[in-house]
C-alpha cells in the first residue's frame, strides 16, 4: 500500500539515454531498497550503479545479450526481471510484414544505435531477412529529427515496409512515424501497442504493461528477503498481433484474412 508499508521515487528519462546514469546514482544515493528499471539503457546505468542494491529490470528487450545477466535460469548478481524477447520477434515481424504486403522485396528497419538492444534485434534481422527473400535497409536515429531523415532515405530507396524496433525514443515518437509511414503510404510493423494507438499499422510484441505489473511480484520476493541471483528471468507471458484497420484503409492496404483471424485485437 502506497504511503503506508511502501514509498516509491519515480525517476524519469524522458528518452534521453544519457541521463539514465545520473538518475540511478542519485537514486542509489537515497538508499532504497530496491530499484526497479524500464528498458536496457536504464536497467544497464542502474547496474553500473551499484553492486548491492537489488535491481529489478522490466520491458528489456534482450538481457542476455545485453550482458545484464549471466543467464535466463540463473541471473548471478544484483539483477533480475522480464525479457521481452524482442530479438527472438524481429523475425516473426518480418515474416508477418510477407503476408500483409504482395511481393514484398525491400524493408526498411529503423533502430536506435544508442540503444543497448539494437544490435542483437539488428543481427537476428540480417540473419531471417534472405530466408524470406528480403534485403534489409538499415537505418539509424536518436531524435525526431533524424527520424524525418530516415523517411527520406526510404523514399529514396523505395522500400516496400518498415520495422521500427521497440525502443523509448520511437515510443515517445509514435504519432510522428505512423503520420511518416501514412503519408509515404508505407505499412510499418512496430513491437510496442502505442504505436497502433497513434495510429501505426501493426505490432506484435509482448504488452509492456503486463510485464510491469509483473515486476511488482519481483520486488515483492525481493523485499522479502528473496536474491536477485536467484531469482529466474521471466519472458513474457503473451504475445499481441494487433492491427488498425483504419490505417491499412489510409494505406489503401487489403490485410489478409489469414493474418485476420490470428489477431488479438483489430482496430477498426
Amino acid at each position: 500500500m502506497e504511503g503506508q508499508n511502501i514509498v516509491i521515487d519515480a525517476r524519469w528519462a524522458h528518452g534521453s539515454c544519457d541521463r539514465y546514469a545520473e538518475l540511478a546514482t542519485e537514486l542509489v544515493r537515497l538508499k532504497v531498497d530496491v530499484l526497479v528499471t524500464v528498458g536496457a539503457a536504464g536497467s544497464q546505468a542502474a547496474k553500473r550503479a551499484t553492486k548491492t542494491i537489488p535491481i529489478v529490470m522490466t520491458v528489456v528487450n534482450d538481457p542476455l545479450g545485453g550482458k545484464l545477466v549471466e543467464s535466463l535460469a540463473h541471473p548471478g548478481g544484483n539483477l533480475t526481471g522480464l525479457s521481452m524477447m524482442a530479438p527472438d520477434l524481429v523475425g516473426k515481424q518480418l515474416q508477418v510484414l510477407t503476408e500483409i504486403v504482395p511481393k514484398l522485396s525491400r524493408v526498411a528497419l529503423l533502430s536506435n544505435p544508442a540503444s543497448p538492444g539494437s544490435a542483437p534485434q539488428l543481427r537476428v534481422a540480417e540473419t531471417v531477412a534472405p530466408t524470406l527473400g528480403l534485403r534489409l535497409q538499415l537505418l539509424e536515429a536518436r531524435t525526431p529529427q533524424e527520424i524525418d531523415q530516415a523517411f527520406v532515405a526510404m523514399s529514396k530507396e523505395r522500400a516496400g515496409a518498415l520495422v521500427v524496433l521497440a525502443d523509448s525514443v520511437f515510443t515517445n515518437q509514435a504519432k510522428q512515424l505512423a503520420d511518416q509511414a501514412v503519408k509515404m503510404r508505407l505499412p510499418t510493423i512496430f513491437g510496442l501497442k502505442e504505436h497502433v494507438d497513434a495510429g501505426g499499422l501493426v505490432v506484435y510484441g509482448a504488452d509492456p504493461l503486463d510485464m510491469e505489473r509483473r515486476a511488482a511480484a519481483f520486488v515483492a520476493k525481493v523485499l522479502k528477503g528473496a536474491k536477485p541471483a536467484d531469482l529466474p528471468v521471466e519472458q513474457p507471458s503473451k504475445l499481441e498481433l494487433i492491427i488498425n484497420l483504419k490505417t491499412a484503409k489510409a494505406l489503401g492496404l487489403t490485410i489478409p484474412q489469414s493474418v485476420l483471424l490470428r489477431a488479438d485485437q483489430v482496430i477498426q
